[in-house]
């Protein structure tokens, strides 16, 4: 026998009403046409799916043994509908973002979370790397969407939102000796030591505000890089939302300067090609993270 969605969606019926009657009543058919239906399963099947020696049908062992396959079938084809829908609303099959690895993930997730709610099978991957390598993969047409600090520069291809803004901070190790200094040290001190900068591997730097030192060590991932600051191996210009915990616990400490007040703040875009029309998932996500806006700790 060839099972159809109609045969599922009645044989379910009946076993989850436990009457013809009942079971007509949810599908809004006559009880004689589900009675007959299921008959007519039977014949082709060669065996009954439904005991009637008493008032109401009851399952045969083998209605039983086919009914965890037939859930799973039912519960498929619904999301098969679901996904039809969406893809009819312009919503794209994936949707590729790409986060810089030292902005807050708090201006994503909260915005993602009510995107998946609104559209259960779109399928999202997320991949984090350090900022060069972002934008590269935006206009390798890798992702559609990206997140990443301001530059000192608009480039006439890319397209942006503003979502916020994040300070960065020149922090060591409590422990760190190199610039320990109780009244503090002037910035250009930190030229002569090693500084922890998150880039990428392959691309040269395109904004060179964070980079001070000469002698710098690299990683394109932000907790690497935060546990290199806190072991002692340099100082980092880091961003304030994400060490802010270490900094209330004295595993770091935010240097201070004698000339400058230390922070470079910057601003937190969302940002597409301009030639890329973004479809409705990315759209809707934009629009998201405007409303879903962090909640980060004020920087002093």
């Amino acid at each position: 026998m060839q099972f159809s969605s109609e045969h599922i969606a009645i044989f379910l019926a009946v076993m989850d009403k436990g009457s013809f009657s009942a079971a007509a009543r949810s599908l809004k058919r006559v009880p004689s046409a589900v009675s007959m239906a299921i008959a007519n399963m039977e014949a082709e099947l060669g065996y009954a799916l439904f005991e009637r020696s008493s008032r109401e049908p009851r399952p045969t062992e083998k209605a039983k043994a086919l009914e965890p396959h037939a859930r799973m079938i039912a519960e498929q084809l619904k999301l098969l509908q679901v996904h039809a829908q969406e893809l009819s609303m312009d919503l794209e099959s994936i949707l590729n973002i790409g986060v810089a690895a030292d902005i807050n993930p708090d201006y994503l997730l909260p915005a993602l979370s009510e995107l998946t709610q609104r559209y259960p099978l779109l399928k999202v991957n997320v991949v984090t790397a350090a900022q060069d390598d972002i934008i590269e993969m935006l206009h390798a047409r890798k992702i559609q969407l990206c997140l990443v600090y301001g530059g000192l520069y608009v480039n006439g291809d890319e397209q942006f939102q503003y979502l916020g803004s994040e300070s960065l901070v020149a922090t060591i190790s409590a422990s760190h000796i190199a610039l320990a200094h109780p009244a503090g040290v002037f910035i250009e001190d930190l030229v002569n030591v090693r500084q922890i900068m998150i880039a990428s591997h392959t691309q040269e730097i395109r904004d060179v505000r964070s980079l001070v030192a000469t002698n710098y060590w690299q990683t394109d991932n932000f907790q690497m890089a935060l546990g290199m600051v806190e072991a002692g191996m340099g100082w980092g210009n880091l961003p304030y939302s994400l060490i802010y915990t270490q900094l209330q616990k004295g595993k770091l400490k935010q240097l201070q300067f004698k000339n400058t007040k230390n922070e470079l703040r910057l601003p937190v875009h969302a940002m597409w090609l301009k030639g890329e029309s973004l479809q409705k998932g990315a759209k809707e996500l934009v629009e998201l993270m405007n409303i879903h806006q962090p909640i980060v700790p004020n920087f002093d």
